[in-house]
């Protein structure tokens, strides 16, 4: 990617600044955690077991905990330090929950979290081919970031996305008894598992509400996690939860700013406890509405 600063009609090339210090792509990151990667600050400089974590953070949608650490070189094995840090988390779950109490003020329970979905991000500036490589897995829950500065103030950060043919890290796993511990608690939620035991009705109509979201505008990815699949560019678009003879949505937008001119939709912005993100629910079991419907999602598109 090339970045320009534009001057009247011409385009003036920026220089890439590179980073002095890991704890300036440290400091960015958490003064910026929920913009950037939708995470809440728990603690920055977490030591636990004579280890340093340089920031763990929380996933509220996910229930889950999430080691970030900052590299400003290349020259570092990212799956041993990952697969090390998840084992850290899974074995002293209790210090984890604790130190998210103390810090926040709060009185989160074991039960509340979803270990399953424990992640560690690494972030860098760049990362090796082979590093890349070495992470590309659907079930293994190391993700790598890439941080860049300019000269004229802009910050490009792009995460590293796993190819869709990524294989499974579990017949590997048995060769490493450290990653295959690891891999028995980690869990990688996927479309095929909401799916999994589904009449083909239901199969065909989640596909027809699939496929007209993901020709709305912008870059919308399918993000399948525990309870449902979410439809994101940045942050949740709509939600959807695969039922046994309907789909149930939910769209990202609060209370009072959906135009919803047929009235389809549920308020739940009252309901505790309901899945998807959103003060917008309904439950489909046809496509009689459904352009009117993605007219309503498009909505939540920022």
């Amino acid at each position: 990617m090339i970045v320009y600063n534009q001057q009247g009609v011409h385009l003036e090339e920026a220089k890439e600044k590179p980073f002095i210090l890991e704890k300036d792509i440290q400091n960015l990151f958490e003064a910026n955690l929920k913009a950037i990667m939708g995470l809440q600050l728990v603690k920055s400089e977490f030591t636990i077991k004579n280890k340093r974590i340089d920031t763990l953070a929380f996933d509220s949608e996910a229930k889950a905990f999430i080691i970030i650490e900052y590299k400003r070189d290349k020259n570092h094995s990212v799956v041993d330090q990952g697969v090390s840090y998840l084992n850290l988390m899974l074995e002293y779950k209790a210090d984890f929950i604790i130190e998210y109490n103390e810090s926040l003020s709060q009185n989160l329970k074991r039960d509340d979290i979803d270990w399953s979905q424990t992640k560690v991000c690494f972030v860098s500036p760049s990362f090796t081919e082979n590093q890349k490589q070495a992470t590309n897995f659907k079930d293994l829950s190391i993700e790598l970031w890439e941080i860049k500065q300019y000269t004229n103030g802009v910050i490009i950060i792009d995460p590293i996305r796993k190819s869709a043919s990524a294989p499974s890290i579990k017949p590997i796993a048995k060769q490493n008894e450290l990653l295959e511990k690891v891999a028995k608690e980690i869990t990688e939620y996927t479309e095929e598992y909401h799916l999994k035991n589904k009449s083909p009705y239901v199969i065909e109509l989640y596909e027809s509400f699939k496929n007209g979201i993901l020709n709305l505008p912008g870059d919308i990815e399918v993000v399948p996690k525990k309870t449902y699949i979410a439809f994101k560019i940045k942050t949740n678009v709509v939600d959807i939860e695969i039922q046994a003879s309907s789909i149930k949505l939910w769209i990202n937008l609060k209370k009072g700013q959906l135009d919803d001119s047929k009235n389809l939709m549920r308020d739940v912005s009252m309901l505790k406890g309901h899945n998807g993100n959103g003060d917008y629910e309904l439950i489909v079991k046809d496509t009689r509405n459904l352009e009117y419907i993605l007219s309503l999602v498009k909505q939540a598109i920022i």
